[in-house]
């Protein structure tokens, strides 16, 4: 059977959707084109229609979940004001929710862990990728007056990402939480969103 070239698009978009999702959840080294094509009801021999390795589909991977992460950023702030796009994406990002989804949840958080020991496109991608949120939120920083937006912006998405990390690896979930709590708070504070702790 032959498929036009919009059903190929569709299932390229859906093989690296699953994939996104295993490898957020999982790491890249847990996750099998085997596995990813026989979650979508595919042969695994389909897979070289789309990809040529597993390395090959982590580095688009890598991609696609930086859109979509870029996408959150523009669903969760759209038609705010400055301060409170800041403030709504802070309470999305450092929430039980995004925690408790890792599937679904920051690239960032997900593979900074994983990135030394992967392929080098892989690592151009994430590092091409990786000043996308930085930026974003430097945009909001301007907006409202902040000096050395770009410094500030910088430093409170390492301690976004450090603390979505570390309250993923704590099993005690009140600690968890306040991991969460503190630092949505001190980097509200530091954005010049919020009260100070």
């Amino acid at each position: 059977m032959r498929y036009d070239a919009e059903h190929k698009q569709r299932t390229h978009q859906r093989i690296l959707a699953e994939a996104a999702s295993a490898i957020r959840a999982r790491g890249p080294d847990r996750v099998g084109v085997a596995e990813v094509m026989a979650t979508l009801g595919l042969t695994h021999g389909g897979f070289y229609a789309h990809f040529t390795s597993k390395d090959d589909l982590i580095a688009h991977a890598i991609t696609y979940m930086f859109d979509q992460s870029a996408a959150r950023f523009e669903r969760e702030t759209k038609g705010l004001a400055p301060a409170e796009a800041l403030r709504a994406y802070l309470d999305f990002y450092l929430s039980r929710a995004h925690r408790d989804a890792p599937g679904r949840g920051c690239v960032l958080a997900a593979l900074s862990g994983d990135l030394p020991r992967l392929p080098e496109a892989a690592r151009a991608r994430f590092t091409a990728g990786a000043g996308r949120l930085p930026a974003a939120i430097a945009k909001l920083l301007r907006d409202i007056g902040t000096a050395n937006a770009e410094a500030v912006a910088s430093s409170g998405v390492a301690e976004m990402v450090g603390a979505l990390a570390l309250s993923r690896a704590i099993v005690d979930e009140e600690r968890s939480d306040g991991i969460l709590c503190t630092s949505r708070e001190m980097i509200m504070a530091r954005f010049g969103v919020g009260p100070a702790p």
